[in-house]
């Protein structure tokens, strides 16, 4: 028996407890903090003259501008870009005045009310071959997908640009979901997205918080962000939120939570936690997100991404 499995039985109860406050997809469970608006200091872009930013909303998504996701929509605009929603079925037309496309935790209608194995991409073949010629031609997709059933519904996706989902749930080995990224523990110091355009936008911790982990297929030129440490696992459940000690469980050692590519003449950046960039209340009252308080610096982290996306950095 590895030595992991004895301290994950003794964690698992916390595991389950953390998972459920702090992910599952009920709305009554997690809105967005109508409080938080972290100062921009240094604006990109004079107001509104930014690059054109979509934001999925057409994928049954969880995170939307309008929703769970408007406090980085606010945050973004504050940058300077403007902030549109993408409410129809992504075709070349459908992106044709967008600079960044964002994707966060999109869902196929057949999972829906069914978060169990086998999970159906959220998107369509011509949807995936719209997406990379997009960014084959000069386009920025910031792809973002969470634990089960989310990873697995944005695997085909992610897949076309080289980068392997896991569609589980990433956990230490004690049980724990909150994972801090420092240069000494998995956060890319040297990456223009933690570095940043000066000393006043260099991030040096950003926090994730539970979500899936994945790896990059060989030959795909990509840059880890946010790399797990050794104690870090996989759960793999058949039904989301699920678990006993029969739940398959891999090791996520080296595994990553965020990385970018540079694909053709656009860009791509992914992450496997989308809280981190969301800044919500959950059922118990406590912050989630951007406005934790031991994740002060996500939302730089955010902006700097935006900023990689937008060839600034």
């Amino acid at each position: 028996m590895r030595p992991w499995l004895s301290s994950f039985g003794r964690g698992l109860a916390l595991a389950i407890l953390l998972l459920w406050s702090a992910a599952a997809p009920l709305p009554a469970q997690q809105r967005a903090d109508p409080d938080f608006a972290p100062e921009v200091s240094r604006p990109a872009f004079a107001e509104g003259a930014g690059p054109v930013v979509m934001i999925d909303a057409a994928h049954h998504n969880f995170h939307t501008a309008d929703g769970r996701y408007a406090p980085f929509a606010d945050l973004v605009r504050r940058d300077g870009f403007l902030v549109r929603s993408l409410e129809q079925p992504i075709t070349a037309s459908a992106l044709a005045e967008a600079r960044i496309l964002v994707i966060a935790n999109p869902l196929s209608e057949r999972n829906l009310n069914a978060p169990v194995l086998p999970v159906y991409s959220a998107f369509s073949g011509g949807e995936i071959a719209a997406i990379e010629a997009w960014v084959e031609g000069g386009g920025a997709l910031l792809l973002i997908a969470d634990h089960m059933p989310w990873g697995g519904a944005s695997e085909r996706l992610a897949a076309a640009f080289g980068f392997l989902f896991s569609n589980g749930f990433a956990l230490s080995e004690s049980g724990t979901g909150v994972t801090g990224f420092e240069a000494a523990s998995g956060l890319a110091a040297d990456h223009p997205a933690v570095a940043g355009r000066g000393p006043d936008e260099a991030v040096s911790r950003v926090m994730t918080f539970t979500g899936q982990a994945f790896r990059v297929r060989e030959g795909v030129d990509a840059r880890p962000l946010l790399r797990l440490g050794d104690d870090m696992v996989l759960l793999m459940p058949v039904e989301a939120w699920r678990f006993s000690q029969a739940t398959p469980r891999l090791s996520a050692s080296g595994m990553l939570q965020g990385a970018t590519l540079e694909h053709g003449a656009g860009r791509v950046a992914v992450f496997a936690e989308a809280a981190m960039f969301s800044a919500q209340i959950s059922q118990n009252g406590s912050a989630m997100g951007m406005n934790h308080p031991d994740a002060a610096g996500n939302a730089q982290f955010a902006l700097n991404v935006m900023h990689w996306l937008a060839g600034l950095l």
